[in-house]
């Protein structure tokens, strides 16, 4: 497009509310123009200044001053957008940011939609798609893992291991191409070996990404931990002992958690979402049946499941009938109240699941119940900080992954017809492509930045 047709947007780019200071963001060819209307300070004019320079004055709209500012001016191809630019930061609150906006749209900008600033920074080759939406998940970062992660992405390791993806697949299908002028008595039998050996290779790259969105699920959004149990086991304390907070009403009496009561805190940097739920039982309470009913919806639900049992009691049989309905590789057995007496049949009763010992009063136990939490969500603290998928990425890499398969077992049948093997590795790079953006469509480009705040 030319610079000619490219209209100069503007928004306001701090969080509403009170604060020290507020930034108008404008980007486009007719920035400058517009700071030398609106924009009063000592000579020279802004569109005359280099970039990288700021200057103090007041910004002047439709009814008069509108804020005393610092006005920071960028010379493409050096700013967020590669294009021209300039941040206005007056004094914090909402009122002061929207007239200095208002002097601005008068002046020639247009407001501008949620995430196209980071849109043009895409378009513009900046960044790439993944980067892009790198961007998003810093900002919606609720712990230091989660940005750090983010960070990684921003900083293109992801988009590096897509890049080397696209690229071994592209000389793949350029060796299986090569092979398509020669007759089908001719074809090397050497070569068709080659040609899977590395596309296996490839398949193993696909897997290990692919293993990379459990965590980074987890990093993004959070691990539901639901806890669940038959009633007066401990369930709610077991729920305030996790926050360090008094959330849940504790009483003696069976039943007094009717409803799902759900929190938010980390583990070990980790966000999780504990769920505590109704006591699991028979009940004449219609009341009581609707909150285990949504007690047993939320177990099909969670990342993982805390199974309570009362370590003072006996095991009880509808604690085994309910684990039966569990899986065990998301299970942890928490035998609690050890602080009365430990129940040494569970292990017993329950020898192939993970079963962990505290005293959810006395709070005894609890290193090992968090490093068991981590353990169990598939995370590995010990490894260092990476970036990691996200579920569209996830879903385009399985759908790349299973063209790539096919294309194997087309070559590994006995009259392997090279042309369709290379069709479907085609389509995997297509399909590829639309990671990091080297193939887009604008419904595409829509519906991820749609999702950005507007001024980003």
């Amino acid at each position: 497009m030319h610079e000619s047709e490219i209209e100069t947007i503007a928004a306001i780019a701090t969080a509403p509310g009170e604060g020290a200071v507020s930034i108008v963001r404008v980007s486009g060819p007719g920035s400058l123009a517009i700071a030398d209307r609106i924009f009063r300070g000592k000579a020279p004019l802004p569109s005359l200044r280099p970039g990288g320079s700021f200057v103090h004055g007041i910004i002047e709209g439709p009814e008069g001053v509108a804020d005393e500012v610092i006005l920071l001016i960028y010379r493409a191809p050096h700013s967020y957008t590669r294009e021209e630019a300039i941040e206005i930061q007056g004094h914090g609150g909402s009122a002061a940011a929207k007239r200095i906006l208002r002097a601005v749209l008068e002046s020639g900008a247009r407001m501008a939609e949620p995430g196209e600033f980071t849109k043009r920074a895409f378009l513009s080759g900046r960044i790439d798609l993944v980067q892009a939406e790198a961007v998003l998940d810093l900002i919606r970062a609720r712990t230091d893992r989660a940005a750090q992660s983010a960070l990684e992405q921003l900083s293109g390791g992801l988009s590096g291991a897509f890049n080397a993806l696209y690229d071994k697949i592209l000389t793949t299908c350029g060796d299986i191409e090569s092979t398509l002028d020669f007759s089908e008595d001719d074809l090397s039998a050497t070569l068709i070996d080659d040609v899977a050996s590395k596309l296996k290779d490839i398949g193993t790259e696909f897997k290990t990404l692919l293993h990379s969105w459990d965590e980074g699920h987890i990093l993004r959004d959070g691990a539901t931990v639901v806890i669940a149990g038959r009633p007066n086991v401990g369930k709610s304390t077991l729920l305030n002992a996790l926050l360090g907070k008094e959330r849940a009403i504790v009483t003696p009496i069976a039943g007094t958690t009717r409803d799902t009561i759900e929190e938010q805190t980390t583990i070990n940097g980790y966000l999780v979402r504990i769920v505590d739920t109704a006591g699991i039982r028979d009940s004449s309470c219609l009341i009581e049946q609707d909150g285990i009913r949504r007690a047993m919806t939320m177990l099909t639900q969670s990342d993982l499941t805390l199974y309570v049992i009362d370590g003072s009691l006996p095991y009880n049989q509808e604690d085994e009938l309910t684990l039966k309905k569990l899986q065990k590789n998301k299970t942890i057995v928490v035998v609690n109240k050890t602080d009365i007496k430990i129940n040494d049949t569970v292990r017993a009763l329950a020898p192939d699941w993970s079963v962990l010992y505290i005293s959810a009063v006395r709070i005894e136990g609890f290193e090992d119940l968090k490093k068991g939490i981590i353990q169990h969500l598939g995370i590995h603290e010990e490894a260092p900080h990476r970036a990691t998928i996200s579920e569209r990425h996830r879903y385009l890499l399985v759908s790349a992954h299973k063209d790539l398969v096919e294309s194997l077992m087309i070559l590994s049948e006995t009259n392997a017809d090279p042309s369709l093997a290379a069709s479907r590795l085609r389509m995997a790079l297509e399909t590829l492509g639309t990671v990091t953006g080297r193939i887009y469509h604008e419904e595409m480009l829509n519906n991820i930045f749609s999702r950005f705040c507007i001024g980003k």
